[in-house]
């Protein structure tokens, strides 16, 4: 028998050593994405509201530090956008507008790289950070755009809790009552996403409320 060579032997071996630890990084990127959804919808649905501006400042940070190691994941920077917008919600204020800043750069990022989002998720967050955000010259918020926004995650997922919830308040907002209602109706009949259950039946009680105000 022909000898192989050394050198090809080692080539081999770290390719295979390669493809053999791909799917391993890919789940413990996964694991990662879900620690800190699970940990961001503890922090937003059941911490007491004087804990959470701290906790999700450390979980934007980490967000960040994630991003970092994977800058071409639409799905890191998905979430990552959805801390830093839950940050900034929680700081308020006008020092809140770089942080929402930063929310929004990174979904738009997410969308160049994903065009559906994570279906709609990143468009419901532009458009309730769109909704919220000062306009100018202090903030980058945009009635229109915001519009836009929700529509795109509407296509998507026209039945969401969360775009429902969203789009009802921004239509209460604009004065559009009967729209508000009709999406607000939506929310509350909508079907929770199993990886979003706590978050999204949350969403659905604040819909309930929204719904008696209208």
């Amino acid at each position: 028998m022909r000898a192989i060579p050394l050198s090809r032997l080692l080539i081999a071996a770290a390719l295979g050593s390669t493809l053999a630890l791909a799917p391993l990084n890919a789940s413990a990127f996964e694991g990662e994405v879900f620690s800190l959804k699970n940990r961001w919808e503890h922090t937003v649905t059941e911490m007491p509201a004087n804990q959470r501006e701290e906790t999700l400042k450390a979980l934007a940070s980490e967000a960040e530090q994630l991003a970092s190691q994977h800058p071409n994941e639409a799905e890191v920077l998905i979430w990552q956008g959805i801390v830093l917008a839950s940050y900034a919600r929680e700081r308020g204020g006008l020092g809140a507008l770089g942080t929402a800043g930063d929310a929004r750069d990174v979904l738009e990022r997410a969308i160049e790289i994903d065009p559906t989002g994570g279906n709609g998720s990143a468009y419901v967050t532009l458009g309730a950070l769109y909704d919220r955000a000062p306009g100018r010259p202090l903030g980058f918020g945009n009635s229109d755009t915001a519009e836009r926004m929700f529509q795109r995650a509407l296509e998507l997922r026209p039945d969401g809790i969360d775009v429902n919830y969203y789009y009802a308040a921004f239509l209460k907002e604009e004065g559009n009552t009967q729209a508000a209602r009709e999406h607000a109706q939506r929310a509350v009949n909508g079907t929770a996403r199993e990886n979003r259950q706590v978050s999204d039946e949350a969403l659905r009680r604040d819909a309930e409320a929204l719904l008696s105000q209208l």
